[in-house]
């Protein structure tokens, strides 16, 4: 009777719908998973989320597709904020410009870019940012000179990432499609460590270290130092549009030379910013950078914003 009891609690374990092992996960070929991560439904079941470990590195994430995480467990969901390093990976397009008061001491600077994250897997991303236009007066004739801005391609792999952190590894190169006039036309590559933090409720800390490295050697091109530390609070759910998820954050820029071509004094800037659902996934976004070192590269810079996810 022993032995019957026993088999039978056995079939019962092995039948439950809640107890049954879950069935292993879906096998993805590289081209399944890098359209699935472009194209497919990636939002509307937060549950095919899978957190990425440091241990699977080299193993884990990469055949798998890229799926929009949920939000922390305080609520804080992962988002993008200007002049701030990411830490998570997107699928989204923005669209915006900046005016910098007072530029270089000679003038104003005008400038329009556009941004695209496109994920192509859950490990893997490639970050695109176009400036169409950039603007502003040249010592030599003292007048504006307007021209295309240098284009910078930036894959990025996420480390590790759970509900309540993660952290990447990006490699921005800089293609120099711009001009020296407009302090472009140069080529650089600058890698980041990024992360990103639901720290309490829905308070988020976000930043990250890097250097930037050009491949030539000038007055406007030096070895820097980068680092980066935003703190913000997110007050609305995502669905009180056009104020969704508005966040009020503080971004913190430092940029101190490293090599000996010159004065390595650094640049210190403070962001306030912010960011809020419109409705139908569009977002606005919004943020004034404010130098308090000297020399200062503008007296304040104004850039605002219009993103879409897809």
């Amino acid at each position: 009777m022993r032995i019957v009891a026993a088999i039978m609690v056995a079939i019962a374990l092995t039948a439950s719908p809640v107890l049954a092992q879950a069935p292993p996960p879906k096998s993805y070929s590289f081209l399944d998973t890098v359209r699935e991560s472009l194209f497919g439904d990636v939002y509307s079941d937060p549950s095919r989320w899978r957190p990425l470990t440091l241990e699977g590195l080299f193993t884990e994430g990469w055949n798998r597709p890229w799926v929009s995480p949920p939000a922390g467990e305080g609520g804080a969901p992962r988002q993008g904020w200007l002049n701030s390093f990411d830490g998570v990976f997107y699928r989204l397009a923005v669209g915006g410009g900046s005016f910098a008061h007072n530029f270089n001491d000679n003038g104003n600077q005008y400038s329009g870019a556009f941004t695209v994250y496109a994920p192509f897997s859950a490990r893997f991303e490639v970050r695109l940012d176009v400036p169409f236009i950039v603007s502003n007066k040249v010592e030599s004739d003292n007048d504006y000179h307007t021209h295309f801005g240098d284009i910078q391609i930036t894959p990025e792999v996420l480390i590790t990432e759970s509900r309540n952190f993660s952290q990447l590894f990006a490699v921005a190169m800089r293609i120099p499609t711009g001009d020296k006039d407009n302090g472009n036309g140069f080529a650089a590559m600058t890698p980041t460590w990024q992360f990103w933090w639901n720290a309490w409720s829905k308070l988020v800390v976000r930043g990250g270290l890097g250097f930037q490295l050009p491949y030539t050697e000038s007055d406007r091109t030096r070895n820097n130092f980068l680092a980066n530390l935003a703190v913000g609070y997110y007050f609305t759910p995502h669905d009180l549009t056009p104020f969704g998820d508005f966040v009020f954050y503080v971004s913190t820029n430092l940029t101190k030379p490293v090599d000996d071509r010159g004065s390595n004094d650094p640049t210190l800037s403070f962001s306030p910013g912010i960011r809020t659902h419109l409705g139908a996934n569009w977002y606005f976004l919004g943020a004034v950078e404010v130098p308090t070192t000297t020399p200062k590269p503008f007296d304040y810079q104004l850039t605002l914003a219009v993103m879409k996810v897809y």
